[in-house]
């Protein structure tokens, strides 16, 4: 299947294996897949390893902001695939820990955040054939994206999936503290008042609840089929 240099946005809520399916569209349709997750996930562990976040999770945006002139979050290609990284040091497990997941949300919620984020996301969308994933990439980075998806899923499947990518990764976190968090922040990304959690009115809904990675392939590949003809 020959797919045009389209930009394929996916959004959705926390969990729902927006990760996962936009890699296996970037290796089935030959994209470039990028996880504006966990850039905001760095920033989020740079916060918290600079005292720039309180013991009561309070993020302090003017110390944050001031410092993301000189932070340099980007991604490096490895034979493993991309993976994120502060300067020079490879934090792409560390980012994925429950702790930086319990405060990205709002560290994502500070403008100037969102801003630095955006910037370094639309300079890898300017010759499209790329696939990128998050909660505002449709409706902020790239609203004029050719394909948007909006992915959901049960809470219950969802808290599952995380609980389980968490005990692959040798972490031992408990069921409830994880569908807790995600709970907070699907409020926290969908009341934020600088680009929130929201389905744009073009995007084409999927509930994968009950969906294999096989299924959810076939799915997209009918619909780009049925849009673009291919």
């Amino acid at each position: 299947m020959k797919v045009p240099n389209i930009i394929i946005a996916v959004d959705g809520y926390s969990s729902t294996g927006k990760s996962s399916f936009a890699k296996l569209i970037a290796k089935d349709f030959g994209f470039l897949y990028l996880d504006s997750g966990a850039m905001y996930r760095a920033v989020t562990l740079y916060a918290m390893e600079n005292g720039l976040i309180d013991p009561d999770g309070k993020v302090d945006a003017a110390g944050l902001s001031a410092a993301l002139d000189a932070l340099d979050v980007h991604f490096e290609a490895t034979p493993e695939g991309s993976r994120t990284f502060i300067g020079g040091r490879d934090v792409e497990n560390e980012i994925r820990t429950l702790e930086v997941s319990s405060h990205v949300s709002p560290v994502s919620a500070v403008p100037q955040v969102r801003d630095y984020v955006d910037t370094r996301l639309r300079l890898f969308g300017k010759s499209g054939r790329i696939v990128m994933d998050g909660r505002d990439i449709g409706t902020t980075v790239f609203p004029d994206a050719q394909l948007k998806i909006f992915m959901t899923a049960d809470v219950d499947v969802r808290a599952r999936r995380r609980y389980d990518e968490m005990r692959a990764k040798g972490q031992d976190p408990d069921f409830e503290s994880v569908k807790k968090n995600l709970l907070e922040r699907d409020y926290i990304d969908s009341h934020r008042e600088t680009s929130p959690l929201k389905m744009s009115p073009d995007a084409i809904v999927l509930d994968n609840s009950e969906m294999t990675f096989d299924d959810q392939m076939k799915w997209i590949r009918k619909v780009v089929q049925e849009r673009f003809g291919c």
